[in-house]
């Protein structure tokens, strides 16, 4: 007897529909699983057997054929030990086909026949709004990922028996409606606050400049300067996520597994900070099954690289694409997957190995060293990062102020509302348009959204000869005036925009020239 049932496959961050068709015959007794099976799929029928045994389903010594359709490529993941099983009690009669038609299934079996939690669940029920389901049966620890979507009606087991008991009548599943989606709110910041941070009040400007636009932000300075201090609370100052930033950064972490089964949502803006020994793989994503790495982690928030020149060049490399197009497309022989890389990038480095030039007084660098430290960062990449800050290091007077005087040290709090009205402008500017920020102006945009006086033009001309400027540094320039004058709230961009812009890439001339 023939039977089938609908499952799905998750595939980057995609899912792709799966068939699982189960045939039960007579002939010498046996089970075969069939349709381009990775390793652990070729294991999900011992896991199966094992479960109905355990589950108290007695089936008759029979020749048992599955198949997973279409046949075209590799099925990959533990979503299918629910679904399989469910076929083969189907084609067994002991379950009729019709009460699993417009069903999509998904769940891997422990040998107790418990049903255990699978990543990916929240583009697993995408697909199957797009397929024309009526509901989703899932692992009863994905419910509450599942509901979020609020697409669907979704049915969480925590039992083979459960489920099979569930499924015992047409009425019992396709009454199930919608959960209304899940609400969420943003915790409460309780993390390190700005005030903390003594003096560096141009690091302090750049950071609310680079948060305000989107720009990728440079920290150079000498070892104790609060470069990573200042780093861990620009997510501070990061406006909150929307219902769709929140889905979408989700389905990120669900893919890679990284979500709570309690509380199932990203619900703050990711804040990435991997060691520099991470290899490219890491970074970029990719793999045997397709996974994104930490840039696409980092999607509409933070990724952190402290201490950047002893990242390895190649995975330094690997960022130019991405920081461009704000996505990138993972190509191997068998597959091809795109992930989304839309991250601000925030980078930390000393101004030499020991750490202390320009300061010759104290620094031991020969002029060798100091030129081979700074220039393990490829110049295309230097003339990505928007803003480049000075940290120098703390007078005693600012380190240790009397406690009447902290107070005058500006909060997170104010810092952010400054920078929600500054985003607020350019959401509504950009609005109908592909661009969300500033920061995400391409050649185009800057023509259109900086547009210039003769006085800034001419300004603009003596910056881009005086400081042999690239055509993507001068647009970075003006993307970052762009966000100066909205800080000012002024329409057009003024002399004084374009010099604290190009006051910010003054490193690159002191460093780098």
């Amino acid at each position: 007897m023939y039977s089938s049932i609908l499952s799905a496959s998750v595939f980057g961050l995609t899912a792709r529909k799966i068939r699982v068709e189960a045939d039960v015959s007579n002939g010498l007794p046996g089970a075969v699983m069939v349709g381009y099976l990775a390793g652990q799929v070729r294991e999900t029928m011992d896991r199966v057997r094992t479960a109905l045994k355990n589950s108290g389903f007695a089936l008759e010594p029979k020749k048992i054929t599955v198949n997973l359709a279409p046949a075209g490529f590799k099925k990959e993941g533990n979503f299918f030990d629910l679904p399989v099983a469910l076929t083969i009690l189907s084609a067994y009669g002991l379950l009729e086909e019709k009460l699993t038609e417009g069903l999509l299934v998904v769940g891997e079996l422990g040998l107790n026949g418990e049903v255990c939690p699978v990543s990916g669940i929240l583009p697993v029920v995408l697909e199957a709004k797009k397929e024309g389901c009526k509901a989703c049966m899932v692992p009863w620890d994905n419910v509450k990922e599942a509901e979020y979507a609020g697409i669907l009606p979704v049915i969480g087991v925590k039992t083979l028996r459960e489920a099979v008991s569930f499924l015992g009548t047409e009425k019992n599943w396709k009454t199930v409606s919608i959960k209304k989606q899940a609400s969420f709110t943003v915790p409460s910041y309780t993390g390190p606050d700005f005030r903390d941070i003594r003096g560096q009040q141009e690091a302090r400007r750049a950071a609310e400049i680079a948060v305000s636009g989107f720009h990728n932000l440079l920290l150079i300075g000498p070892p104790g300067s609060g470069k990573s201090m200042l780093a861990s609370r620009i997510p501070s100052i990061l406006p909150g996520l929307s219902r769709e930033e929140v889905l979408e950064i989700s389905s990120i972490y669900s893919v890679a597994g990284l979500l709570n089964t309690e509380h199932p949502l990203v619900t703050e803006r990711p804040f990435r900070a991997p060691h520099h020994t991470i290899t490219p793989q890491a970074l970029s994503g990719g793999g045997r099954i397709p996974r994104p790495g930490e840039i696409s982690l980092a999607h509409r928030g933070i990724l952190f690289l402290d201490e950047l020149p002893e990242f390895p060049r190649i995975a330094l490399e690997v960022l130019r694409q991405p920081l461009e197009n704000r996505k990138i497309l993972i190509s191997r022989s068998n597959y091809s997957e795109e992930f989304p890389a839309d991250f601000l990038l925030l980078a930390a480095m000393n101004p030499c190995k020991c750490g202390y030039y320009p300061d010759m007084q104290r620094c031991t660098c020969t002029e060798r060293e100091i030129h081979g430290y700074l220039h393990r960062i490829s110049r295309p990449l230097l003339d990505r990062m928007d803003l480049s800050a000075e940290m120098s290091r703390i007078p005693f007077e600012e380190l240790w102020k009397k406690e009447r005087e902290e107070a005058q040290e500006e909060n997170s709090a104010a810092i952010r509302s400054r920078v929600e009205r500054v985003q607020k402008l350019q959401l509504q500017r950009y609005e109908g348009t592909p661009y969300r920020f500033n920061g995400d102006l391409d050649s185009a945009g800057v023509q259109k959204y900086c547009v210039l006086g003769t006085e800034e033009e001419k300004i603009l001309e003596g910056m881009y000869r005086k400081f042999s400027l690239t055509a993507r540094s001068c647009h970075r320039l003006l993307k970052v005036a762009r966000t100066l004058a909205d800080m000012d709230e002024s329409e057009k961009i003024r002399k004084k925009h374009l010099a604290e812009a190009a006051a910010f890439r003054a490193a690159d001339e002191k460093y780098w020239g």
